[in-house]
């Protein structure tokens, strides 16, 4: 199915989710779970609920806008009495985009055509293959064509923000540190070890007898260790880990990033101590701690650009709502819904 010029304009709203923070970006990898209710209305989707300065927005791409916001918000479910504000929500979000979009209209971009299918070819490189990729677009209702000319008019859209904008954006130093100050939960590194480790992996479906032979190995390999093997050369040599290619080591990791029993077992050890045999829902595993780094802050020297790239966001978000909110005034917006 080839939509039309006007139908693709809703996927604009990728981009402007982030920017008006009314939802996030959609992430190719997600498709929402849970749609709103059918909408008897919905049925005659070439209906128009909006026109901007003459741009008719249809009920196509309204429907199209809500999935776009549950794409990034799989479970969520939006009750009955409900349903007329997240449409407006929803409406309104297409109708600003449209207004930045007729704004960018007023500027020359070079190599726009171009650019957008550079930009199509890298979302593509996100799916394992053709056929998610097809299922993915199918799901949100647009093909490919539909969705290049909307990622081009994404694309008009970032330059327009980033000539028009986001060059007048300013963050002082002041404000940086008066953030800094004002957060201190938010620059503060939490304790951290960097562990390696032996894996006799097993399948959940593994018998008995596999299990046994699986642990009686892990139980061998560990008395090695004890005996003075070198850990590195026997995690090449046996562990079922992808990390046995660098002898085991998993890097640094903080708590709640492994599974209980192997984050209890690690966090116990001291740099360069050995652990027990250890049984997760993966296997067997002999843990060895090489390093600890305790919970400290921050600094603001390391926090600084993160702090800045941060605040420079937040101020030019408010910018661009304060655009759309002069544009509004001088534009001629019909609601239909």
């Amino acid at each position: 199915m080839y939509l039309s010029n006007a139908s693709s304009k809703s996927l604009v709203l990728l981009s402007m989710l982030l920017l008006f923070n009314a939802a996030c970006s959609v992430s190719p990898s997600k498709v929402a779970t849970a749609l709103p209710p059918a909408d008897p209305a919905a049925a005659d989707l070439t209906k128009t609920v909006a026109r901007v300065n003459g741009t008719d927005i249809t009920r196509a791409e309204l429907s199209q806008a809500k999935k776009l916001i549950l794409a990034n918000k799989p479970g969520l479910q939006i009750p009955p009495l409900l349903q007329k504000d997240f449409e407006t929500q929803a409406l309104n979000q297409l109708i600003s985009s449209e207004l930045l979009f007729q704004a960018s209209q007023k500027l020359e971009i070079k190599d726009l055509d171009k650019q957008a299918e550079a930009k199509l070819a890298e979302i593509k490189k996100r799916f394992p293959d053709a056929q998610d990729y097809a299922r993915e677009l199918q799901k949100i209702g647009v093909d490919e064509k539909g969705l290049l000319e909307s990622t081009r008019r994404d694309l008009a859209i970032a330059y327009f923000i980033n000539t028009k904008i986001a060059p007048d954006i300013k963050v002082s130093e002041e404000e940086i540190k008066k953030f800094y100050e004002q957060n201190p939960d938010k620059f503060r590194q939490e304790e951290t070890v960097r562990a390696s480790h032996i894996l006799i992996g097993i399948d959940n479906k593994s018998g008995i007898e596999a299990k046994r032979a699986a642990r009686q190995k892990a139980d061998k390999l560990h008395k090695e260790l004890v005996n003075g093997a070198d850990f590195a050369t026997l995690a090449k040599e046996n562990s079922t880990c992808p990390s046995s290619t660098q002898g085991g080591d998993l890097g640094y990791f903080g708590k709640g990033r492994m599974v209980p029993q192997f984050e209890q077992a690690a966090f116990a050890l001291q740099p360069g101590g050995l652990s027990e045999v250890v049984e997760t829902q993966f296997g067997y595993h002999i843990i060895k701690l090489t390093d600890r780094k305790k919970a400290e802050g921050i600094p603001l020297s390391v926090a600084k650009d993160k702090i800045e790239n941060y605040l420079r966001l937040q101020k030019t978000n408010a910018a661009i709502e304060t655009f759309v909110g002069e544009a509004r005034k001088t534009a001629k917006i019909e609601v239909l819904l």
